[in-house]
């Protein structure tokens, strides 16, 4: 089956494409709080009873507390079940604690977002159309950048995420390839009037770190984040394929079109084709802890909590921040968050601006036959209900949207 040209997905990408336009309802916050978790627990059974999914486990923080839910399996083999300390790859929400990492060390004097590539990095981007002093570090983390998506180029995915990842599924990526891989292809022009979401620009962000700290931009979100905030299940692999116990079978159909394309084992895989782009390994109750302390102040100053959440719009009520994403749902509630998505996974983190109502899940399959009952999940929780829509709207098919 003919592979389909390659295109990411973002939260706020993903909310326009399936929600469409719908009337407003009432308060999100009353519609959630007073009808409980009833529609968030339909939309998690929708998306394997419909959705084809194998198994999808979701956490929820609010003012009630803490609450879980699951679906389907973690393994189908054996009927296990999804459990809440389930540890799955949280693919771009990676970028949240990478765009985090800089904003505090810009808090700090050691840098400026207004800084260049080049002046951190010289020689980086220079070629092909490109000028790393015309590209600020904001600018990579709003997708502002205008450099092209390495994940774009049709050979690099067919290795790293289809129909060649068993045979390179071990294969090791540096930061500099990967950035080579993407400048084969001419920057984005204007890129301010229409961002361009690039994995390029964060694993660019992550090397900046480096060269600041002397540090990786993992040790250093280690250190500065996933240590104060006691988030024990969170790490970031390195070339190391494996993932903490427990976790579910992740399995996926290497980015084929086809939705009886064969499914295969992918809980294995060296995740430096991601880097700084992609790699976090956590769980549903840390992404909470740490987009709850993030949102509430405990990490960010408020000058950079601000810059962070600097929206710059995509349109339908979508846009970028830094290293995070905005989107209006149906019923009038902005959400903030990052989603997710690699080889056997496939994860959102989203929450409410005011950071006291969180929502985290993971499907452990990398498809979707409808891409709105992804989105009726999000919906769910924050606005009691789903939007009445017409099912498989153009750009609602996530099997064509590869991994970010």
């Amino acid at each position: 089956m003919k592979q389909r040209a390659a295109r990411t997905v973002s939260l706020a990408l993903a909310l326009a494409s399936a929600a469409g336009t719908v009337a407003l309802a009432p308060s999100a916050h009353a519609a959630s709080e007073h009808g409980g978790h009833g529609a968030t627990r339909t939309a998690l059974r929708d998306l394997v009873e419909k959705g084809g999914l194998p198994g999808v486990a979701a956490k929820v923080q609010d003012h009630r507390g803490s609450w879980f839910a699951t679906s389907g399996y973690a393994d189908t083999s054996t009927g296990r079940k999804r459990s809440p300390g389930d540890h799955f790859r949280g693919a771009s929400i990676t970028k949240t604690f990478v765009a985090t990492v800089l904003l505090q060390l810009e808090a700090e004097g050691r840098l400026s977002l207004d800084d260049t590539v080049e002046a951190w990095l010289p020689g980086l981007v220079q070629g092909n159309g490109y000028d790393g002093n015309r590209v600020t570090l904001r600018q990579l983390l709003n997708h502002t950048s205008g450099i092209a998506n390495y994940t774009d180029d049709p050979a690099f995915l067919h290795n790293a995420a289809g129909p060649g990842f068993p045979e390179h599924r071990y294969d090791t990526h540096t930061p500099e390839e990967l950035v080579g891989t993407a400048l084969k292809y001419p920057p984005r022009p204007a890129p301010e009037k229409a961002p361009l979401y690039s994995n390029t620009n964060f694993v660019i962000a992550g090397m900046v770190i480096e060269k600041a700290t002397g540090h990786s931009y993992g040790q250093e979100v280690t250190r500065r984040i996933v240590k104060p905030l006691k988030l024990t299940g969170t790490s970031f692999p390195g070339t190391a394929p494996g993932l903490p116990k427990p976790h579910p079978v992740g399995y996926s159909r290497l980015h084929q079109e086809d939705p009886d394309a064969e499914i295969h084992d992918a809980t294995e895989h060296n995740m430096t084709w991601l880097g700084a782009a992609g790699d976090v390994i956590s769980t549903s109750g840390d992404l909470n802890r740490f987009q709850r302390s993030l949102l509430g102040g405990r990490l960010l100053p408020a000058r950079q909590m601000k810059e962070m959440l600097e929206e710059i719009p995509v349109g339908d009520g979508t846009g970028y921040g830094l290293g995070v994403e905005f989107a209006q749902l149906s019923c009038g509630v902005k959400v903030v968050g990052k989603s997710g998505r690699t080889n056997g996974s496939l994860s959102a983190m989203v929450g409410t601006l005011d950071g006291k109502h969180q929502l985290t899940f993971n499907a452990n399959g990398d498809w979707l036959r409808d891409g709105s009952l992804y989105v009726n999940v999000i919906e769910a929780e924050f606005c009691g209900k789903a939007p009445s829509r017409p099912a498989n709207r153009a750009g609602d098919d996530l099997r064509t949207v590869p991994h970010d």
